[in-house]
């Protein structure tokens, strides 16, 4: 399984342990797996119950997608580093096997060897912690390099691959905002370069002199799209807008 949305890696591993965050601009509690969102202040039913919305996400995690813990063992060995069989003893290890009952439950082994396993995976689990300070240090120190480093993926410098004539800026526009420059999106582009047009569109509606907050930023973007949170991460990591590592402000590079 290798389907992650951008939220999931916006999430803080708190987050990521819960299965879900808070979207305090929208007032509303998003499942990390499959974004469903609960609105602050709902009831929601489940059978003869009734759940506030921060109690009714961890319900529908556990019915729908079983748990966090499953959720990311089941991801690709790209994202988890883990082996078939590593996945299977720490499932087993989740369910409160003992070593004895672990190494019975694989038919194969003995319970020294299924110690070993557990000595081995605490030991990543140490090098993951010192990595992770090592990571969050290297982003304090140089925050303009964050964005590389958090999200590898999307191209980090706009250059002359990307550069389009006024006829053809113009087409993309009026290909994804269907209902004028104002929006919303038709839809976001899959392609980098219809992607950086519409993203130097949407920075004309911000003021280069401002500086915002999370909550101001989302509400520009969320005329344009839904997913905001997507639109904002974008603006980060192709290089137009910056932010301070804890997220309180953002504003237009030059």
């Amino acid at each position: 399984m290798n389907d992650v949305s951008e939220l999931f890696w916006q999430a803080s591993l708190a987050e990521i342990k819960q299965g879900y965050r808070y979207d305090e601009a929208a007032g509303e509690f998003i499942c990390l797996i499959c974004g469903r969102t609960f609105a602050d202040g709902v009831v929601y039913p489940h059978g003869e119950t009734l759940y506030e919305a921060r109690r009714y996400v961890a319900v529908h995690i556990g019915e729908c997608h079983r748990s966090a813990f499953h959720f990311l063992l089941d991801l690709d060995k790209k994202l988890t580093g883990l082996t078939e069989h590593q996945k299977t003893i720490l499932e087993l290890f989740y369910a409160g096997m003992a070593d004895s009952e672990v190494a019975k439950a694989l038919g194969a082994g003995s319970t020294s060897t299924i110690r070993n396993h557990r000595f081995a995976l605490r030991e990543r689990q140490k090098q993951a912690k010192v990595f992770l300070a090592v990571m969050e240090l290297l982003a304090e120190r140089a925050p303009k390099k964050s964005s590389f480093i958090e999200l590898p993926r999307a191209a980090q410098h706009v250059d002359e691959r990307f550069a389009i004539t006024e006829e053809e800026n113009a087409r993309i526009l009026a290909a994804c905002l269907p209902q004028g420059p104002d929006g919303p999106l038709g839809h976001f582009p899959a392609k980098e370069k219809k992607r950086l047009a519409i993203l130097r569109h949407v920075v004309k509606y911000f003021d280069p002199t401002a500086t915002y907050t999370e909550k101001e930023v989302n509400a520009i973007l969320k005329r344009f799209y839904d997913d905001y949170a997507l639109l904002r991460r974008y603006l980060i990591d192709y290089g137009f807008m910056d932010r301070t590592t804890d997220g309180s402000a953002y504003w237009l590079k030059p």
